[in-house]
């Protein structure tokens, strides 16, 4: 009997009231929504939540966001009782923009800064679908690890149906390096020892310099050049406390660029303080714990450790496919589950790493003015049982769970 009880209070959380499914009558323009909902996590600055709230969407933007569940006239209303709206969730090391899992490596050399994914990505193959219905709506898809720098990657949205220009936020979205690990194992040459390593991008870095120095076109460095001129970031693979400190330094210290250090997973968290005092955010991720490296007899949380530390725009990855890009939000609610900070977590899928990429104008919160990518949830986005309602990206309906839900 009580087994009963339970799994029908949980039919009650999972298909929670929702309005029926309303198909734009031209779904080549994003309609005028008013999004009402119980609670309205807007993940911006002043922190406001809102309940109950709404979200005004039109011509692709946020128009409003407030209390009360007023539809303005001109406006479809949407509205759910019972669940919460949050902004689209932004993961910065993904590898599913082909559409299947492999990583894009050139091993030919170990430095490819001249290269990039954008002949390879798949705007809304299977993978990003099921992306989208889990309310990821921005990924920056990258080259693989195998070599020091594999080349640039593209930001772009979960859409589906609208082709490759429509997908883009920015092409190049920023650089992808590995310092660690990986390259060690494939590289090959002055790739596969750490020394190594040091030399081949202080050496590449030193010959962009120079190039911008001396005016000169070179068009295996013309992306380069625009990190060290701090117009494009840099997303920087390494992994243990060994390696991580030294990235740092490169990449922030001598050469003062937008860098974001990927991974540091093991047993990199020991050294969270000297991260967080060399100013370098962190993209954390697949791996959020650590119990093995540290042989200390307990499970540690690292993602709590790094978001404890203090150090800017904590963000966590999926590094998808090693973790599926539509559990990301599980990452973030693993990190709450093991002594983390839940709200600091929802904000390190959401406004922390828009802001660790400069992207923060467009997404990662519900703000007046950004894009309009919303998600409806049947309740708290950390909560596997809350299933996602709707997602809109860029102000169009790009999955609803009456319509699309048997699809996934």
């Amino acid at each position: 009997m009580l087994r009963s009880l339970f799994l029908g209070l949980l039919s009650l959380v999972l298909v929670a009231p929702a309005p029926a499914f309303v198909r734009p009558a031209d779904e080549a323009a994003p309609m005028r929504y008013a999004l009402h909902a119980a609670k309205v996590l807007t993940m911006d600055d002043e922190d406001h939540v809102y309940t109950p709230g709404t979200v005004l969407v039109e011509d692709g933007r946020i128009t409003w966001v407030g209390p009360g569940r007023e539809t303005p006239e001109g406006f479809t209303g949407l509205d759910y009782p019972t669940s919460w709206i949050t902004p689209g969730m932004v993961d910065l090391h993904t590898h599913v923009h082909t559409g299947s899992w492999g990583d894009i490596n050139d091993m030919v050399r170990a430095i490819n800064p001249e290269l990039r994914t954008s002949p390879t990505i798949r705007a809304g193959n299977p993978n990003l679908k099921r992306a989208c219905a889990a309310g990821v709506t921005t990924l920056f898809g990258i080259p693989g690890s195998g070599t020091n720098i594999s080349g640039f990657g593209v930001l772009y949205k979960s859409k589906g149906g609208r082709g490759y220009e429509s997908a883009v936020l920015a092409d190049p979205g920023g650089m992808k390096v590995a310092q660690d690990s990986n390259p060690q194992r494939r590289a090959g040459d002055m790739g596969a020892s750490r020394a190594g390593m040091g030399w081949n991008l202080e050496d590449i870095n030193q010959r962009a310099l120079a190039a911008i120095e001396q005016d000169r076109f070179d068009p295996a460095l013309e992306n380069l050049k625009r990190v060290h001129k701090r117009e494009l970031p840099v997303l920087i693979h390494t992994a243990g406390s060994e390696g991580v400190v030294n990235t740092a330094r490169m990449w922030r210290v001598t050469y003062d660029t937008r860098s974001v250090l990927s991974h540091g997973s093991f047993d990199g968290w020991k050294v969270a303080s000297a991260l967080a005092e060399i100013g370098i955010p962190i993209n954390h991720g697949p791996r959020t714990t650590d119990w093995f490296s540290s042989r200390n007899g307990r499970i540690n949380n690292s993602a709590g450790e790094y978001q404890r530390a203090g150090g800017p725009n904590f963000s966590l990855n999926t590094d998808s496919g090693v973790i599926p890009q539509e559990e990301f939000f599980l990452q973030g609610a693993m990190g709450a589950r093991y002594d983390g900070d839940a709200y600091g977590m929802l904000r390190a899928m959401t406004i922390h790493p828009a802001k660790a990429f400069g992207i923060d104008d467009r997404v990662g919160s519900l703000e007046v003015g950004k894009d309009a990518d919303v998600v409806v949830r049947a309740g708290d986005p950390l909560d596997p049982r809350a299933a996602v309602e709707l997602v809109l990206i860029d102000g169009r309906l790009e999955y609803d769970r009456l319509r699309d839900g048997q699809r996934f």
